[in-house]
């Protein structure tokens, strides 16, 4: 490892360390803007220079590779004066409009000019305009702002992995653009908001609404995917304002989707506030919490306790669902699923359904199959972590079902089962690739677990598994890729009414098995389904079709006003953290519970959301506390049944619209509109 001087300490760093890395090790701040530690280096905003002894003029300290023997100083005298030059020509022809600026407050520009600017500009020319560039509904242009750092650029072309981005013209004329001034239409786009160190691009929704300073900041996790992305929820007064990511290596880096980050608008609005029932004329009426207890209590009276069942939507936490099995049970029936799009899994072993090699484990594989897997639909931030791999290290991806951009180059072999079966049989190249690779992975998506013969394909998948050593002593590549935050949770706490329970339960409510129906924020099942005999009860937070068929509305609280736990598709346990006061009456999911198993005399295992949360954690060995990831097995049983007919394929859902959160943002509508219109303009 070289070994170098900088500030006449000597420091070694490892091989390839740039000198600014070498400076930050040793806690010296360097002034940049063009660098992120995530991008490629650009070396063109040259903040970053410092003196090297035998260099005629400053060095990008960003660009130079740090080698033995070197000198760096970084506080002299001529370090100082060239940063000032630097500074000056930065801002030649940036507005002095901070005022207006929704990055004041947060601007590398500001910050940087105090510390390290001259104070007072020798240029007099009039200031270069450049006219804003419309790119879609998320990200709003500034453009007379823009320094040039290319970051935007950089990420759409290498983390992104959708070059929608570049730079037009030369010198002062240069212009960063969406190419033909198109919406951009990356799932990550809003990241380039966080990155650009000027107010040249700023949130659109997020616009001239708060300054940071005005802000409560809290810790979350994001529950519109199964990756659960480490976030920070911004609000002010009872109000959510924006959110933010919250660096996690080992999960998000440093990206959250634009669901996540753009959806929080649809949580003001058709939010359930109050209890309601339905009254003698057929109409859903207001009612106090003990008049709707009252109503429900009645809604019990000549119903059996085998005629009781419950049915669990895909975002609810880990104590919401287990409190409603509890109380269910304690009515005395089993009836509860928590799969409404009735999935198949293999819960016979843990490792059966969790994505085993880890996210961050992904950058150290070397050859990776996806079988029914749209993830880029399903999980942006982690199929940028794979695009990365791909870029970076090399990752050769092999793709079974549908052909889709998932912004990095696939070799598509098909969408046939028996693809699989010759792979599984050790026929053709791509099992002689699986099989000499060092670590290898597989991928399985919904195309495949979505199926009727699902059981078959997986067992031919485990045959897969077994024949390509893709499970070692040291390495686990067999990955279950959910959609759902609440999956691998209600898989770990048993909540299955067997296959397709779901559906099972919705017809038992057409033969009269099941006359009472309790949804815990169910709302993507078909209510045309629901006998109109059946008593209902609706515990959600929006009044969706849901709410509207129900007898009962309890209003519960939103993700961003309570608690919760969730298991992220890798096993991981992590809490949820309100950020602000529940809306109106409403209460938490597992205060709702309580409240009714009190005024039903029904005796639950727990008595308070804490008790369950700590009971929940010491009580389950494979959980292992908050923020860990223990080990599970993979056990893979012989192939059964016969193949159906048809090809793999992936749901096909609208991204910006696939939760109930999202149905009600104006946000996530214009980003589907102008999803759909720029498609058209594509196939035009």
């Amino acid at each position: 490892m070289p070994k170098l001087t900088i500030n006449d300490q000597e420091i070694e760093v490892e091989s390839g360390k740039t000198v600014m890395q070498a400076c930050n090790q040793m806690g010296i701040e360097i002034p940049h803007f063009c660098y992120h530690e995530k991008l490629e280096v650009a070396g063109n905003c040259r903040m970053c220079l410092v003196e090297m002894e035998r260099s005629p003029k400053p060095i990008a300290s960003c660009a130079m590779i740090a080698a033995d023997g070197m000198k760096i100083y970084t506080n002299t005298q001529k370090v100082q004066k060239a940063r000032e030059g630097v500074m000056g020509f930065l801002l030649i022809n940036h507005p002095l409009d901070c005022p207006v600026c929704d990055q004041g407050g947060e601007c590398d520009l500001q910050d940087q000019a105090f510390k390290y600017g001259k104070g007072k500009s020798k240029f007099e020319e009039n200031k270069r305009g450049v006219e804003d560039k419309n790119i879609g509904p998320l990200v709003k242009t500034h453009m007379t702002r823009c320094i040039h750092c290319t970051r935007c650029i950089r990420f759409s072309t290498d983390v992104a992995g959708v070059p929608e981005m570049g730079a037009i013209n030369r010198g002062e004329d240069m212009e960063i653009v969406s190419y033909l001034e198109k919406s951009l239409t990356s799932e990550l786009s809003g990241n380039v908001i966080d990155l650009c160190p000027v107010g040249a691009l700023t949130s659109k929704p997020y616009a001239f609404t708060a300054r940071p300073w005005e802000l409560k900041k809290t810790a979350s996790i994001d529950v519109m995917d199964a990756v659960g992305s480490n976030i920070y929820i911004d609000s002010k007064d009872k109000e959510v304002m924006r959110i933010l990511p919250k660096p996690r290596e080992d999960i998000n880096e440093e990206w959250i989707s634009d669901k996540i980050r753009f959806s929080y608008d649809g949580l003001k609005v058709q939010r359930l506030d109050a209890p309601y029932a339905r009254g003698g004329d057929g109409r859903l009426e207001r009612v106090s919490w003990d008049e709707v207890i009252m109503r429900l209590n009645q809604g019990f009276f000549g119903v059996k306790t085998d005629n009781i069942a419950a049915l669990i939507g895909t975002s609810s936490s880990c104590e919401a669902m287990f409190a409603v099995k509890d109380f269910i049970n304690a009515l005395g029936s089993e009836k509860v699923d928590a799969n409404p799009f009735g999935y198949y899994f293999d819960t016979s072993s843990r490792g059966n359904y969790l994505f085993n090699t880890t996210i961050s484990g992904i950058e150290k594989a070397d050859i990776c199959l996806v079988i029914g897997a749209d993830i880029r639909k399903s999980s942006p931030v982690l199929n940028s972590r794979i695009g990365k791999s791909v870029r970076q290290n090399n990752l050769v991806v092999y793709n079974i079902g549908e052909d889709n951009d998932q912004t990095y180059p696939t070799n598509y072999l098909g969408d046939e089962i028996s693809i699989i079966k010759d792979i599984s049989e050790g026929k053709g190249a791509v099992f002689e690739a699986l099989s000499n690779a060092k670590r290898p992975m597989v991928i399985i998506g919904d195309g495949v677990y979505a199926r009727e013969d699902a059981k078959h394909i997986f067992g031919l998948i485990g045959e897969l598994v077994k024949r390509c050593d893709i499970i070692k002593p040291d390495w686990n590549g067999y990955n279950i890729m959910h959609n759902h935050s609440s999956s691998v949770g209600s898989l770990d706490l048993g909540i299955n009414y067997g296959e397709r329970g779901t559906e099972n339960i919705l017809k038992k409510t057409q033969t009269g098995e099941v006359k009472f129906l309790y949804l815990l924020s169910a709302d993507d099942i078909d209510i045309n389904k629901i006998s109109k005999d059946c008593f209902v009860v609706y515990q959600g937070h929006h009044g969706d079709k849901c709410a509207a068929r129900a007898d009962i509305i309890l209003p519960e609280a939103a993700f961003t006003e309570q608690d919760g736990l969730y298991v992220n598709l890798e096993g991981r346990v992590q809490r949820a953290k309100a950020s602000v006061s529940k809306l109106g009456e409403a209460k938490s999911s597992v205060d709702v519970i309580i409240a009714l198993a009190t005024r039903l005399n029904r005796r639950l295992s727990f008595s308070s959301q804490e008790e369950l949360s700590k009971k929940m954690l010491d009580g389950a060995p494979f959980w292992g506390g908050l923020d860990v990831i223990n080990e599970s097995l993979c056990e893979f049983y012989p192939v059964e049944g016969v193949a159906l007919e048809g090809p793999i394929r992936s749901n096909k859902t609208n991204y910006y619209m696939d939760n109930i959160i999202c149905k009600f943002s104006a946000t996530m509508a214009k980003c589907s509109a102008a999803l759909s219109k720029t498609k058209d303009l594509e196939v035009g």
